[in-house]
């Protein structure tokens, strides 16, 4: 057998900086993958024509498509849909909610690329976060694992399934005549075994293995901070107005000045929700009312006016980030609005915002608001439907700090940005295109139709990701080209000379695990398959078997940020490569611990 090349032991080297660099994180992982990738075009260990080759590479460009995708769906509202009807199945509760999602895009994953499923649950998932207070990370990293798990299910839910039929048959061909192909559900038992173990794991063992840190989540972020930040944690309570009741006498206006530090911030009819009601408005029975104050007082008040209980499903636009939140508005020294009293401001009939507190002079004040007079620079936290609060923007009195939405989702849009994601996936499943041609199709169809502007799909692009993965194709390139893959596969493969058919199965898929860690996993399917075949032979064994147990390893790739889903999601979760490391190597484990028994029982 030939040794190592001067080439081969270069390509190890920069195998062994890599892992370095990205565990000690000395400098970012994007930038060190450029800086490899750089290294590889210098030495020649790739043609210099093909070192820039990843930036359109199929996988890179579906990545580009499918976060503009996801952008697209996220813009019209239907994230937001897919996350209300996971809260209501999963609750709010961490395990429920991390079960909840991981099945539904493991499931997902079967029929479409995990890097698609990963990109258009993301979305859902801060949003889920958001709305139950959990962090994303804790949900974000098991979420991708099961993207990753639910490429085993179907033949056709990864690269290295789809491929394996044909490397199988070239493997078997003169030698094997009556092969029998697996069929598309043929993996489906055992990836049902590997996703529901891969769930578990961080169900149960989640609270140690999962970190929790603040990821950057743009302007959502700035929402949930006000409240906590002025120490405004009286919570909307909902109640319904019925026949008889004191209040149906009074306008708005006279019954907030009647009812000390309860404010009605929202009420409800057959019109809809309205937010900051006019104060020169009635009350009617059976109109829905959202009352916000002190406990206490919330309670004295319900009871001297007969209100009954309401359901808080009726003002969940309120909990809807994308159309209302609280504000900070500060008052423009010099202005107008200083020496005024806040009630002269007119604020709920000029532009439909809701005044909860008021910062002046070192201290936040909630109660007497209508009569305190303004200073410059006083901030107000109001509650705001965002379309009225750009309004408010506008005032030159005033100066919103608070990032928010532009504009309401674009629910007029809806149908494009589904028909487009729906196109896409039918080009690539039915009409056998290439998966970036068919999503990128859908992208081109989203920008044209105005479902996002081209700067909107330029915005939603995570191109951290985009260089991260295209700077180490080139690495896997090398390491195939120069034949360091093939001889380091079989000098492990001779190694197990006398194990028992168990314990091979093992080693092959331990070394589909590690290649796949630093090559592509289809290259290291197509590497190992033939490999894996003659073995079996060898030991007595089924070679589509082995092969098989390669494909399905070949997505055991947790333990580091190179696959293109853990990639994904590094920057969103704010994780670092000790967190993949962490909870890589215990789900590492339990995949091979699965996959063997698994195998044996159900191929």
């Amino acid at each position: 057998m030939a040794g190592l090349t001067a080439d081969m032991v270069l390509v190890v080297a920069l195998l062994a900086g890599t892992v370095v660099l990205f565990v000690t994180e000395v400098v970012r992982i994007d930038v060190a993958a450029i800086g490899i990738m750089v290294v590889i075009g210098l030495t020649g260990l790739v043609p210099a024509g093909d070192v820039f080759a990843g930036f359109s590479s199929n996988a890179v460009i579906s990545i580009i498509a499918v976060m503009i995708l996801g952008a697209a769906l996220d813009r019209v509202g239907v994230m937001r849909s897919v996350a209300a009807f996971i809260l209501r199945i999963g609750g709010a509760t961490e395990r429920r909610v991390l079960v909840t999602v991981s099945s539904a895009v493991g499931t997902i994953s079967a029929f479409m690329q995990n890097i698609g499923a990963a990109a258009l649950f993301l979305p859902v998932v801060e949003r889920v976060a958001e709305r139950t207070g959990l962090a994303a990370s804790r949900l974000l990293m098991p979420m991708g694992f099961a993207a990753i798990l639910g490429g085993t299910l179907t033949l056709v839910a990864s690269g290295p399934l789809i491929l394996l039929n044909d490397l199988l048959a070239a493997s078997a061909a003169g030698a094997e005549p009556d092969f029998e192909p697996y069929g598309l559900f043929a993996p489906t038992p055992i990836g049902l075994a590997l996703l529901a173990s891969g769930i578990a794991v961080f169900a149960l063992l989640g609270r140690w293995l999962l970190p929790v840190v603040s990821a950057e989540r743009g302007s959502r972020a700035a929402l949930p901070d006000v409240a906590s930040t002025y120490g405004l944690d009286d919570e909307l309570q909902p109640f319904v107005v019925p026949a008889g009741s004191p209040l149906l006498d009074d306008t708005i206006g006279e019954i907030e000045a009647q009812s000390g530090n309860v404010r009605l911030v929202a009420m409800s009819d057959p019109d809809g929700v309205r937010v900051g009601p006019s104060r020169d408005e009635y009350l009617a029975v059976g109109m829905a009312v959202a009352l916000v104050g002190p406990d206490d007082e919330v309670d004295g008040f319900v009871e001297r006016n007969g209100l009954l209980a309401g359901d808080g499903q009726w003002f969940s636009v309120l909990d809807d980030d994308e159309r209302t939140g609280l504000a900070e508005v500060v008052v423009r020294p010099g202005s107008d609005a200083v020496s005024r009293r806040v009630e002269e401001l007119r604020l709920r009939h000029r532009y439909g915002v809701v005044l909860l507190g008021l910062y002046q002079r070192g201290e936040v004040v909630t109660s007497d608001l209508r009569n305190r007079q303004l200073s410059g620079g006083d901030v107000m936290i109001v509650l705001a439907p965002w379309d009225r609060l750009a309004e408010l923007d506008d005032d030159p009195s005033m100066v919103v700090l608070t990032e928010h939405p532009a504009e309401p989702p674009r629910s007029s849009k809806r149908w494009w940005a589904v028909g487009a994601l729906v196109a896409a996936l039918g080009l690539v499943i039915v009409g056998n295109l290439q998966l970036s041609l068919g999503l990128m199709t859908g992208a081109v169809v989203v920008i044209v139709a105005g479902v996002l502007s081209p700067d909107e799909a330029y915005r939603a692009v995570s191109w951290k990701t985009v260089f991260l993965l295209a700077a180490l194709i080139p690495l896997g390139q090398a390491v195939e080209d120069t034949g360091t893959a093939a001889w380091i596969a079989e000098r492990v493969i001779d190694a197990v000379d006398g194990f028992p058919v168990w314990g091979v199965q093992l080693v092959v898929a331990l070394l589909a695990t590690v290649f796949t860690l630093v090559v592509s996993n289809v290259g290291a399917t197509v590497l190992l398959v033939p490999l894996a075949a003659n073995v079996a032979v060898g030991v007595g064994a089924d070679p589509a078997q082995f092969g098989l147990i390669v494909a399905l390893a070949a997505s055991n790739a947790f333990l580091l940020p190179t696959h293109q889903v853990n990639a994904l999601l590094m920057g969103p979760g704010g994780y670092r490569v000790s967190d993949y490391l962490r909870a890589g190597s215990v789900m590492t484990c339990v995949f091979l611990v699965v996959l063997i028994p698994a195998v044996n029982a159900f191929a």
